[in-house]
């Protein structure tokens, strides 16, 4: 029987390399995004979109459409990245990076639990931009909140699904080259696709709760 991965923001970028990846390894991908593209609609067992993350009437959808599929892996992947300038500091723009990094997750984990069984495991893409230690740069006000946020969220999972044999990781997937950072990135999306899909198969119960590196390394919260 195939094993069920479901990736959010699955239409582009990070998101569609770990289809990729999975569909390669015959697992049935369940891509979900607000609009999908024809690599993800070629790639993905089922495409589910039409979906805002942050949209509890979405989320319903989202949970009727699945059935009664049970998932191996869930994979929260949908991010945003925008820049505020202190001193002209745009707080909707902070406001809706929490909604979609950090909210979202959390919300999309929440409704898919009935579909996670013992043995599941739950990927949150973070950043390393999340970490409070390693902030020698400043700037990025809400991405660097939302991402903190979200490893908050990910670690109170981590301890919360333990006892259901749910293991959960936080992971960073690099410097990637992709349309969030304007292509500008050290690594390509499959590297950092290849490198997550690792984290998450050394995923145990034992290693749960970890902030990672896509390649390995273990990060400063």
């Amino acid at each position: 029987m195939s094993k069920h991965v479901l990736i959010t923001g699955a239409n582009r970028g990070i998101g569609l390399e770990l289809t990729r990846n999975y569909a390669s390894q015959g697992y049935k991908v369940i891509g979900v995004c607000r609009e999908s593209s024809a690599e993800l609609d070629e790639l993905a067992s089922q495409v589910i979109d039409g979906i805002d993350v942050t949209q509890p009437d979405d989320i319903e959808r989202l949970i009727d459409l699945l059935g009664d599929q049970n998932l191996d892996i869930l994979i929260n992947n949908a991010g945003l990245l925008q820049d505020e300038t202190l001193g002209e500091l745009d707080f909707d723009s902070i406001r809706k990076q929490m909604e979609i990094n950090a909210y979202a997750p959390l919300r999309v984990t929440e409704a898919l639990l009935p579909r996670l069984n013992a043995g599941s495991k739950v990927a949150l893409i973070t950043s390393r931009m999340g970490s409070i230690a390693d902030n020698d740069s400043g700037g990025r006000y809400g991405y660097r909140a939302s991402k903190a946020a979200l490893n908050a969220f990910g670690k109170s999972l981590s301890v919360d699904l333990k006892p259901r044999g749910i293991a959960v990781a936080l992971l960073h997937p690099g410097f990637v080259k992709t349309r969030m950072v304007n292509f500008g990135g050290l690594i390509s999306p499959e590297e950092a696709a290849q490198g997550l899909c690792q984290r998450i198969d050394e995923l145990t119960l034992d290693n749960s709760g970890g902030f990672w590196h896509s390649n390995g390394e273990q990060l400063p919260w």
